[in-house]
């Protein structure tokens, strides 16, 4: 809505991710371009990308404003390589970090590249509160003034008000079409008591992590890889397993729940299947699709109960 996105525009994101990351894009009237994901990270693949964009570019149809990357099960995207991308094209770039609050990249949070990063407070991220509840993080002051307005049903902000005098009181002015998005109340004092041991969290969920890879490697095809530089906050823990429904099975035989996501790739699904791909369609995406699942992840998740899953798995 801020940068006025809408009929004829191209909006670049990967198919591996929640349905909320592509839905966006056609409530607007633009059309989602499904790009592929580096078969490590399980991130958007920067060179395809490239390639998705070029193609759009040589068909003429569509002109390319937006890429949305996702930082997958709580890690950093590869923004340096991805916001060259975006600024060699000229388009703008969001930072889906709906399970990724937290993460960095070489010191860095992924706004630092991204022209704006999106969050999610549903209670089973990372930082959740105990409803719904989400917010938009962005560097630029213009952008933020922009979003408070639409995000308060278009209120006027102060911009707005420059040089120009109104007959009556400004608070019930509204300037543009927006939307009741505020986060209630309730839901941010108890995101900024939880904010407060938020760093602790994100330690403790990586020793959890690191212990999981080493009791896990001999036994599973693949542990979890992290981007160089790149701390996660791991919003899951997963791994790959060439038998996949036959492990969830015996886990769940076991007592330990297992999740997949996500099974079905957003252009595989009914809504989105005829939207375009990238050239050569989306391999990775597909061939992980059916590999994955997750483990359970939680900060304080104790070594016993830890030595029970990897047994769990070791013997499956």
């Amino acid at each position: 809505m801020a940068w006025g996105v809408g009929p004829g525009d191209a909006v670049f994101c990967p198919s591996f991710t929640f349905a909320a990351t592509a839905e966006i894009i056609p409530w607007f009237g633009a059309s989602p371009v499904f790009v592929d994901i580096d078969p490590k990270t399980y991130n958007m693949d920067a060179d395809h990308l490239e390639a998705a964009i070029e193609s759009v570019l040589a068909e003429g149809q569509l002109t390319p404003k937006v890429v949305i990357a996702v930082d997958l099960f709580g890690q950093p995207a590869d923004y340096p390589r991805l916001a060259a991308v975006a600024q060699k094209y000229g388009l703008k770039l969001i930072a889906d970090t709906a399970q990724g609050l937290g993460c960095t990249l070489n010191g860095q949070h992924p706004v630092h590249w991204a022209d704006a990063a999106t969050t999610s407070f549903f209670p089973a991220k990372p930082l959740g509160c105990y409803g719904d509840g989400g917010a938009v993080l962005t560097n630029n002051d213009d952008l933020a003034a922009l979003l408070d307005s639409l995000r308060v049903h278009g209120k006027a902000i102060e911009s707005d008000l420059k040089g120009r005098t109104f007959e009556h009181d400004t608070k019930y002015l509204n300037m543009r079409v927006g939307m009741n998005s505020r986060l209630d109340t309730i839901q941010a004092a108890i995101l900024i008591e939880k904010l407060a041991i938020f760093p602790d969290e994100i330690e403790r969920r990586n020793r959890v992590a690191d212990r999981y890879n080493q009791l896990l490697a001999p036994h599973v095809s693949t542990v979890p890889y992290v981007i160089e530089g790149g701390i996660s906050v791991w919003a899951q823990y997963t791994i790959e397993h060439e038998n996949r429904d036959a492990l969830a099975a015996h886990l769940k035989a076991q007592g330990v729940p297992t999740a997949v996501y996500y099974p079905i790739p957003m252009h595989r699904q009914p809504a989105y299947a005829h939207h375009r791909t990238g050239p050569g369609g989306l391999p990775v995406t597909e061939a992980k699709s059916e590999r994955v699942i997750s483990l359970p992840m939680h900060a304080w998740l104790d070594e016993a109960t830890q030595d029970r899953i990897v047994l769990a798995v070791s013997t499956a």
